[in-house]
């Protein structure tokens, strides 16, 4: 059966930082309604600064297909989770904690009991994280890709109760937001994570053994083999903290060739972030 191409009428994203903004702005800019759920009232306020400077940008590309007024009459960003009461689809895109995303994915489910749920992880087992569900079969990962606006990718993660019915409809969203789905089933880091973290790591194993620097570790992947960014860039892009979690996970799951380097291990902790921080294995400042 082929996906219909359709968004939801109302879609919750809990969440409202980088990824979580990009997301609401997706579905707003497909024609949602969308409700961003936040934990207190400064990051709710931030989270809706994110998703209307997001919007503006759109506009100024002319990618909105509408007004930015009424996009933006179509988003509302709260502290209550209960505004997700009407929600066809919830979508948490909070850190990558599991137990904070367990948590709220049952509470999600107990406000919302007719909504799709799905979680935008990385890396963590999409039927971990649905322990505790009482209809896993309505839960998926839908992993979308910084910056969400402007990436074409979005992972379907099929866990082993996810209905295959609920696998054609999320093709249909996915389709409806201009973008292309590829369907994983659930392992650790499916296929997009698991593959560009490998690459990631071996650059920085590479750095760290006086190879080359990162600029022209990254030249021989854009030039050599056609990648629009860099390992090494595309690590500063999403986070190197984001990046260490999923190594670490992934290596304890999938062995030591994910043990995370030491650069990317002393980076973190000296507050070497990457892009969000200004400095990461690029001077993002400069």
């Amino acid at each position: 059966m082929a996906a219909e191409a359709t968004v939801p009428r109302h879609v919750g994203v809990y969440g409202g930082g980088r990824m979580g903004a990009g997301i609401a702005h997706a579905f707003v800019a497909a024609g949602a309604a969308v409700t961003v759920v936040e934990s207190d009232a400064d990051a709710a306020e931030g989270a809706r600064d994110r998703v209307i400077r997001s919007l503006r940008r759109a506009e100024a590309r002319g990618t909105l297909s509408e007004p930015l007024s009424a996009a933006v009459d179509r988003l509302e960003v709260t502290t209550e989770p209960d505004a997700f009461a009407e929600a066809g689809l919830v979508i948490e895109a909070v850190p990558e904690l599991a137990g904070l995303k367990r948590e709220l994915l049952a509470k999600t489910e107990a406000i919302a009991p007719d909504a799709v749920l799905a979680t935008n992880t990385s890396s963590l087992s999409v039927n971990g994280l649905a322990e505790g569900l009482r209809r896993p079969e309505r839960f998926l990962g839908l992993h979308f890709f910084n910056p969400v606006p402007a990436s074409s990718l979005v992972e379907i993660v099929v866990g082993a109760r996810t209905d295959s019915a609920l696998v054609t409809r999320a093709k249909g969203w996915v389709e409806a937001l201009g973008k292309s789905a590829i369907v994983v089933t659930d392992s650790p880091g499916f296929a997009s994570s698991r593959l560009g973290v490998a690459l990631a790591l071996e650059a920085m194993r590479m750095l760290e053994e006086g190879v080359a620097g990162a600029e022209d570790i990254d030249t021989a992947m854009t030039l050599g083999y056609k990648h629009p960014m860099g390992p090494l860039r595309t690590t500063d892009v999403v986070g190197l903290d984001v990046r260490l979690a999923i190594a670490e996970h992934l290596a304890s799951e999938l062995g030591e060739r994910f043990e995370p380097p030491a650069v990317l291990r002393d980076k973190v902790a000296a507050g070497e972030l990457g892009r969000k921080t200004g400095r990461g294995f690029y001077d993002w400042d400069s």
